[in-house]
């Protein structure tokens, strides 16, 4: 089993945008209603197959106030994926994706998977932020892009999946061609067997999907 130490779901503002519900969602197909502001850090793991292997996921699910921010920045460390996530109703949540995306560059590796994620892609009706807007934004910072509902399920699944398959290949790439990385892996309790390259594989720095 490959096990990825860990990704950061990261909110873009202090007030509930669902990703604490689209972690449920992905990982436990549940969603609750009346869900509130995350208090602190919590987690969940989830597996999947890629290349015939399975491959084991922590998934940290963090908080947006500014109390916790002290907390929280510990967490960018050891990060190997991160989903920035802010509600396309809501245009402040957008707004901030910029200082999350500010403190990755500053607190972890550069090669970290990263996702923007357009939340509640079911409100329509009351869109604030356009999905031209998401794309734009992700193009320009090089991250993955992809409007999601955790209400209905729309890409959930999908979004999480396609942040997990780049780790897993920024992490066989660098195991293969480093072994001062496969020694940092081993005491971080990270395994990896692989038996074939990955250098015919090619991986899009953007993608974008949306409703």
């Amino acid at each position: 089993m490959t096990e990825l130490q860990k990704i950061t779901n990261f909110s873009a503002h202090p007030f509930p945008l669902g990703k604490s519900n689209l972690l449920s969602r992905y990982a436990r197909n549940e969603f609750n209603p009346h869900s509130k502001a995350t208090i602190g850090v919590e987690f969940q793991t989830q597996s999947m197959e890629i290349d015939g292997k399975e491959v084991k996921a922590q998934i940290w699910d963090t908080a947006g106030q500014e109390r916790f921010r002290a907390v929280t920045s510990a967490y960018y460390r050891g990060a190997v994926g991160a989903l920035i996530v802010y509600d396309i109703s809501r245009r402040t949540t957008f707004d901030s994706v910029g200082r999350w995306l500010d403190e990755l560059k500053t607190h972890s590796d550069t090669t970290v998977a990263r996702m923007l994620v357009g939340n509640k892609c079911d409100l329509e009706t009351i869109r604030d932020v356009s999905v031209e807007e998401g794309k734009s934004l992700a193009e320009a910072e090089g991250l993955f892009f992809m409007e999601t509902s955790a209400l209905d399920s729309t890409n959930v699944k999908k979004a999480f999946e396609i942040v997990i398959q780049e780790i897993y290949y920024n992490v066989s790439r660098k195991v293969l061609n480093s072994d001062t990385y496969k020694a940092e892996l081993t005491v971080n309790r990270v395994t990896l067997t692989k038996s074939e390259t990955d250098e015919s594989k090619q991986t899009q720095t953007f993608s974008c999907c949306s409703r």
